[in-house]
């Protein structure tokens, strides 16, 4: 049993409606193991079990082990997810792969920390065994330390794993989030989302196991990971759009600077325009490089307004009691 079970009291009894949301494809091996020990350690919560165009029996095994299975054909975490967010109603969600990889006992711990705390979202950051350091493969810690550095970087925010899909929200948070995302970059946007609206959160270190022979990981490490840092470049660029150009802005100054320096030294000593081409690019980058900054502020205006709108839509659901 978790170390973490202890701190978990009775929360089934003080909150309306829990629901587990397992998006899967592929996962006949592992499905039926997550849905028991969900049912073993939340007996009242609703499981469903999203199928994302299995090819074995995933969905067999998840409605002998008495999940509620549905079925979305759009390939791909985030439309997943994005339908599970719209069709579920519950209090409190929890979203977790079916490879049976999280620590599921854990759970009641996470949810503790939920209630007891007022958060929104708690993230079980994952955490390998001394004994089991496969279980998180190199190249994909590698690139979860890179990509959760960039998000430190670009929002200044203190994370531990932005990646993690075990994930435990308030009806308020699922409500409010607008997940455009289609692939595995969904787990971005939830932080990005988290960070830019300053919503309550903490990250717990949860253990992370390995998966059983036979199961294999749905991520591509290079392919997945430059979409998740394509998808935090471009939510970078939606959330701090100044910020954002005025660096494009400062790169094609600095260029244009560079390049014309010679040209600007010339004419002062001789009065004369030696490469009037040069004279002409070097004015066209410095007229883009004030576009750039013209367009960061015009959109951080329009960003800020937008910003406006997704505070409003979050208030606008009620804060759960659990008390």
């Amino acid at each position: 049993m978790s170390e973490h079970q202890p701190l978990f009291t009775n929360i089934t009894h003080t909150c309306n409606r829990l629901a587990v949301l397992i998006p899967c494809k592929d996962e006949s091996l592992t499905i039926g193991n997550v849905v028991n020990q969900f049912r073993q350690e939340l007996p009242d919560a609703k499981i469903y079990v999203y199928d994302n165009l299995s090819t074995d029996d995933t969905v067999s095994q998840a409605k002998k082990a008495g999940a509620i299975v549905r079925y979305e054909p759009q390939p791909g975490k985030g439309n997943v997810v994005r339908r599970m967010f719209a069709d579920v109603e519950a209090d409190i969600y929890i979203l977790v792969d079916g490879d049976n990889t999280y620590e599921i006992e854990a759970i009641s711990f996470l949810i503790s920390k939920l209630t007891s705390e007022q958060l929104d979202m708690v993230v079980g950051a994952r955490h390998s065994t001394i004994t089991d350091k496969q279980a998180y493969r190199l190249g994909h810690r590698s690139g979860n330390i890179f990509l959760t550095g960039v998000v430190k970087l670009l929002f200044g925010a203190k994370l531990k794993d932005m990646l993690s899909g075990y994930r435990i929200f308030s009806r308020r948070f699922v409500k409010s989030f607008p997940a455009f995302s289609s692939g595995f970059e969904i787990e971005t946007e939830l932080t990005i989302h988290t960070l830019e609206l300053k919503i309550p959160f903490i990250e717990e270190y949860t253990v992370y196991g390995s998966r059983p022979p036979g199961s294999e990981s749905k991520l591509k490490t290079l392919t997945d990971g430059w979409r998740v840092l394509g998808t935090a470049i471009l939510l970078f660029k939606e959330v701090k759009p100044f910020f954002f150009f005025s660096i494009i802005s400062s790169i094609l100054g600095m260029l244009s600077i560079m390049i014309g320096f010679p040209l600007i030294t010339t004419y002062l000593s001789t009065g004369l325009v030696p490469r009037l081409p040069t004279a002409i690019l070097t004015v066209a980058i410095m007229l883009l490089a004030f576009l750039s900054f013209t367009c960061g502020l015009i959109l951080d205006s329009v960003a800020r307004g937008r910003l406006e709108v997704k505070r409003m839509a979050y208030l606008s659901h009620s804060k759960m009691s659990y008390e």
